[in-house]
């Protein structure tokens, strides 16, 4: 299989031309998956290697998000229902990733593709060394012909340290991939305006690259197998198109005819173009050390104008970060604007609040007559809480 060359515009520009993705990930949530009983769901994981199988064959290089793992482990465990307790949600993943995965393998290999595990943490994608790994590791897995299976690590994951679902998961590594688009598959057809059991529901078919996704209000509960809903779908959404990926959710059941390019589901337009991976990476996954408050004059210079930081713009710092780590800005609120790599640590900036770089340089030296973060390390971080 050849490389695509991702540098061209994007192919994917409406819900008609998903068949043209040259890279795609799919999501496949686990009400999706299992029988309900606890099981893996033979002939759901065969319609959708199908599907997914068409999108291979046809040219493109699909990674697919797949959940499943810890519902796959209730039936062995003698569980009825998905466990609250972390370490009996851990077991369950162990006891069921493989089943889920062995599966998968042989439900590929019926359309001649190989597979493989990959399994990832939140820490994985949050730290710069290991973000390029999990981007060189899947790039090569692509490149190599093989169909990556992606879940997150449920057996050794934290409360703490986790994505909270895979709809984030999936968004993430369409950003760390730079696909073409993220295509969302659950036991939900498409986005309604109001809860789609209700009669007089209607069908959300485009949500515009202007509209804010976080004045939509949706129901946030998702099934006794899964953790995710229409909430986290939707945040979802909004990291891949803000990424510049458009996003396509419909149900599991209406693959086939999303790929067909039938008048189904909700299609997301992206916002802008495609985000490099370190934006992508400083404005989700990375890490933040600290946070650094700043007036409304040095807000409108990097919200608008699109300027440096200097100290004359500070007001306050907190956290326990050094030279070089991943730090919000906030404006005189509290509210994040940004983030960025700074080029002091905590124990510096407080000396240097409201001063010039010149005022700096006299007084501290020439070593301090640089920009506290620079325009290029700093990605502007956009509004996207949503309610339910």
């Amino acid at each position: 299989m050849s490389t695509p060359n991702l540098s061209t515009p994007n192919p994917v520009t409406d819900r008609t031309k998903l068949r043209d993705a040259r890279r795609i990930v799919v999501k496949i949530g686990s009400s999706s998956l299992t029988d309900g009983q606890g099981g893996v769901s033979v002939p759901a994981i065969d319609a959708l290697t199908r599907v997914v199988g068409q999108l291979y064959h046809d040219g493109a290089q699909v990674v697919l998000v797949s959940s499943g793992a810890i519902a796959a482990g209730f039936r062995p465990l003698g569980l009825d229902k998905r466990p609250k307790d972390l370490a009996t949600q851990q077991a369950a993943a162990a006891v069921g990733q493989s089943r889920l995965m062995a599966q998968y393998t042989e439900s590929f290999w019926k359309h001649s593709i190989s597979v493989a595990q990959v399994l990832l943490t939140a820490e994985d994608l949050m730290r710069r060394t290991q973000y390029n790994n999990a981007f060189r590791s899947l790039n090569r897995l692509l490149n190599l012909g093989v169909l990556p299976v992606v879940n997150e690590n449920d057996a050794v994951a934290t409360h703490e340290i986790r994505f909270g679902d895979n709809d984030r998961l999936a968004s993430l590594v369409a950003a760390v991939i730079k696909a073409d688009v993220l295509f969302m598959l659950s036991d939900v057809d498409a986005l309604y305006d109001g809860p789609p059991t209700q009669p007089g529901a209607r069908r959300i078919a485009n949500v515009s690259a202007e509209a804010n996704l976080a004045h939509i209000s949706v129901g946030d509960s998702g099934s006794s197998i899964g953790t995710g809903g229409m909430v986290t779908k939707l945040q979802a959404a909004s990291i891949a198109t803000d990424a510049g990926i458009p996003t396509f959710l419909t149900s599991a059941e209406n693959a086939q005819a999303a790929i067909d390019g039938e008048d189904i589901g909700t299609w997301f337009a992206s916002r802008g173009e495609r985000k490099s991976a370190r934006n992508a990476w400083l404005e989700h996954m990375a890490i933040s050390r600290g946070s650094i408050m700043i007036d409304d004059g040095a807000v409108e210079a990097i919200t608008v104008r699109r300027r440096s930081l200097l100290p004359a713009g500070l007001i306050g710092v907190s956290g326990t970060f050094e030279a070089g780590d991943v730090v919000e800005i906030t404006n005189s609120q509290g509210t994040v604007i940004a983030r960025g790599l700074t080029n002091y640590s905590v124990t510096e900036l407080p000396a240097m609040v409201g001063k010039s770089t010149r005022q700096l340089r006299d007084e501290l030296g020439p070593e301090y007559d640089r920009v506290v973060i620079h325009t290029d390390d700093t990605v502007i971080v956009k509004q996207t809480t949503l309610t339910s």
